[in-house]
């Protein structure tokens, strides 16, 4: 039997079941755990482990979602594993009365491969989380072999429900094109590449027209304080990086603030004036 199939085998038998926390499926024999290494994983959950990154209005007014780093750099038999990880964290936001979507991102191969979707459908529909709360980050585009593949890979996410964004975005007509086929509702570029020049401000002014318009334009590495306000004029929905909020467990997330993350954020206006008396 194949990875690959004992990795399905592994999801199917999830399908009936209540949603639990993953740990307790991660002695299977595909992700090649002793006990001793369950046990440390066990441990590592209960530890609550930093790999949240919250993401927020541009102007800091309100926490808008999460993106959850662990599966930017998942192995194939990390994947699923990672992706159960992450449905568990959103569950476990919204059991406890907030309403964080998150995004997990996936390979491309992997939204191309039948095999994965099927698996990655069977948990979503097993963690019956409401729409709107699971967003899918397609980390690159296909190659051309793959294209069709993983747009029908896409278009059984959408389906479910599931938001798609696209992630590493840079402006090229090629995933331009794709951000309109799909009906993507929010992509993501490197600050670092606005402020370099590399990626065209006119890219961005078209997103904000039709058929773009609907599509959501997120900011990540913001780090600088004239990031925020490039964010600003540049009209940038949501932003995310070290200046709003370093990573964070998923407990903490509960935790945050809006309007002490807001005051926080506009301390760092240089905009913000007072007047002779002291006042705003």
């Amino acid at each position: 039997m194949s990875p690959k199939s004992r990795l399905y085998t592994l999801v199917k038998a999830w399908k009936n079941k209540p949603f639990q926390e993953v740990r307790d499926a991660c002695g299977a024999p595909w992700l090649g755990l002793s006990s001793q290494a369950l046990e440390e994983h066990q441990s590592w959950s209960k530890r609550q482990a930093i790999s949240h990154e919250p993401i927020f209005n541009r102007k800091g007014t309100k926490l808008t979602g999460s993106l959850f780093r662990p599966l930017l750099t998942a192995s194939d038999m990390q994947l699923l594993r990672l992706f159960m990880e992450g449905l568990d964290t959103i569950s476990y936001w919204y059991r406890s009365g907030r309403f964080i979507p998150g995004i997990l991102p996936i390979p491309t191969h992997a939204i191309a491969s039948s095999a994965y979707v099927d698996a990655l459908s069977d948990l979503i529909l097993n963690s019956r989380l409401p729409v709107g709360l699971v967003a899918l980050g397609m980390q690159s585009l296909p190659e051309p072999e793959l294209a069709d593949s993983c747009k029908e890979g896409l278009l059984r996410m959408r389906r479910l429900g599931v938001l798609l964004h696209l992630m590493n975005f840079s402006g090229s007509s090629e995933q331009l094109h794709w951000v309109e086929e799909m009906q993507m509702e929010g992509i993501h570029l490197d600050m670092g590449h606005l402020r370099e020049q590399t990626l065209s401000h006119d890219v961005l002014a078209k997103i904000r027209r039709s058929p773009y318009s609907s599509t959501q334009i997120y900011a990540s590495n913001v780090g600088l304080v004239k990031d925020l306000e490039n964010a600003s004029d540049w009209q940038i929905d949501h932003c995310y990086g070290g200046l709003m909020m370093s990573s964070i467990s998923r407990h903490q997330m509960l935790q945050i603030n809006d309007s002490r993350i807001a005051k926080a954020i506009f301390s760092l206006h240089p905009h913000q004036q007072l007047n002779p008396n002291g006042d705003k």
